[in-house]
């Protein structure tokens, strides 16, 4: 269970706010003045804090750096009446995790917590499993043990130690955001804070805003200063997963980060300076997008210092035992269920998948079973119906005829995940497999019908595991 501490002078504010937060999966502490906060902090280290920035015996702002020196990687989210707005701003550039202005929207303070406590749980939860017989449900670790995986490990632990920008590599669902929690916790900044971004899924218009910040009245709706990730994680390590989503602005103001560790706030012209690791992350080919400019060819280079590029499952799939093993430990404690075993031919079905999803469809394909399961052992009957069928994919492969909606409505029926990566693959499979039969295996004469890059096209060989023999003419040319 998780806890969350409230330090605040108002007896009822805490009390409604213990009720309002409150739950079987979060446990909340209350504290009436500075001292006592900072006593519980360091006597039970909670896993976020909502801290009242007028506090009786002590400044907030004073608090704040006492709980900061004793745990840097707390989240605390700040609270403030309008009076002492600059205060909890100054707050946030010392690195609280948010500041909220009284009366509070109750909806958006949940929302808050819900994401400090996951940011505090993953950033001290182990990012690589050691084959406890206990997982963790918290989070999601890095499970393997075959020769693909333990390159991996090496790699991390090479590059961990080096204080300079990595670029992670790999497919969507091979666990990424995993292997950046792995090298920022064995790094030098492993006690100073860990924020995390996805570029994908902010609109871009507020992203520049999310990472730099932005002054009051920079744009529509800016009614107060915001500090971004930049300078919230100052001596920390910010990680930004799909970074070959950003815009050219974007992109042209993290160059300048990344050079001269200095920017600007959106709409501002005071130039901040901020000493950061920077973590990038991306699904998509980097070296294509600079090719037909869509990105940065100079910020490619400065994110690319280092790289790691994580295996899709189907590349250890050894370790598709250990990982199974692993996700029921952690479901059963999720879900209730006591399933122990996985019948052999279950586990045949499983290996013979091309997995496009990776360890995140083998995760939601799990899950599906594990709710279907009716004794202690998942057979082959408890599996989605694209699993027990041989696969979609598979077939796709194989040349046969892709019906699209009708696949799309086998998996819904299933209520499978990642059904947008699955039927990509299967339809890549079949159109790549179509014109690379129809070209002889003529990559470069492919990559053109298809309208693609040749790097393109061999970067979706690899993540469909397609091997291509280029068919030698008969009559040799005079």
């Amino acid at each position: 269970m998780s806890t969350l501490l409230i330090i605040d002078d108002e007896p009822n504010v805490c009390y409604s706010l213990e009720k309002v937060l409150g739950s079987a999966k979060l446990a909340v502490r209350t504290a009436a003045t500075a001292k006592e906060g900072i006593e519980a902090v360091r006597a039970d280290p909670p896993d976020a804090v909502i801290l009242d920035i007028r506090l009786p015996d002590m400044p907030g702002l004073e608090a704040y750096q006492v709980i900061r020196q004793i745990d840097a990687r707390l989240p605390v989210i700040v609270i403030t009446a309008h009076g002492t707005t600059e205060t909890a701003i100054e707050a946030m550039k010392l690195g609280a995790f948010e500041y909220l202005l009284k009366p509070l929207d109750l909806a958006q303070l949940r929302e808050v917590v819900t994401r400090a406590v996951h940011l505090s749980r993953i950033s001290r939860l182990p990012a690589v499993y050691e084959e406890n017989p206990q997982p963790l449900a918290e989070g999601d670790q890095l499970v393997g043990t075959s020769p693909p995986m333990q390159e991996l490990y090496k790699s991390i632990g090479r590059i961990a130690p080096q204080d300079v920008t990595v670029l992670i590599l790999g497919e969507s669902g091979t666990g990424k955001e995993l292997v950046a929690r792995a090298i920022y916790q064995h790094s030098r900044r492993d006690k100073a804070p860990f924020l995390a971004i996805n570029c994908a899924a902010i609109p871009e218009p507020l992203l520049e805003s999310e990472l730099f910040g932005h002054e009051r009245g920079a744009f529509t709706g800016a009614d107060r200063r915001r500090i971004g990730k930049f300078e919230q994680a100052d001596n920390g390590t910010l990680f930004m997963d799909e970074v070959g989503d950003m815009a050219p602005a974007t992109q042209a103001k993290l160059l300048r980060l990344l050079q001269e560790g200095e920017f600007e706030r959106v709409g501002g012209n005071t130039t901040i300076r901020t000493n950061i690791r920077v973590i990038a992350a991306t699904n998509q080919d980097l070296e294509s997008l600079t090719a037909t400019g869509r990105f940065r060819q100079d910020l490619f280079y400065r994110l690319n210092v280092l790289s790691i590029n994580i295996p899709p499952l189907r590349d250890h799939i050894d370790d598709l035992p250990l990982l199974v093993r692993y996700f029921l430990g952690r479901m059963n404690r999720e879900l209730d269920r006591h399933v122990q075993d996985v019948a052999p031919e279950t586990l045949q079905l499983l290996r013979q998948h091309a997995w496009p999803g990776n360890v995140r469809e083998l995760q939601s394909a799990l899950k599906y079973a594990l709710v279907h399961a009716a004794g202690d052992t998942l057979t082959p009957e408890c599996l989605p119906q694209h699993l027990r069928e041989g696969t979609l994919a598979a077939s796709a492969a194989a040349g046969g005829a892709c019906d699209v909606a009708r696949m799309v409505r086998d998996l819904l029926k299933d209520k499978t995940g990642n059904i947008y990566y699955l039927v990509q693959a299967a339809v890549d499979r079949a159109v790549l497999a179509a014109v690379l039969e129809h070209v002889k295996g003529n990559q470069v004469e492919a990559a053109e019908m298809l309208g693609i890059s040749r790097n393109t096209l061999r970067s979706k060989l690899r993540s469909l595991g397609l091997v291509v023999e280029k068919q030698v003419s008969e009559s040799p040319e005079l």
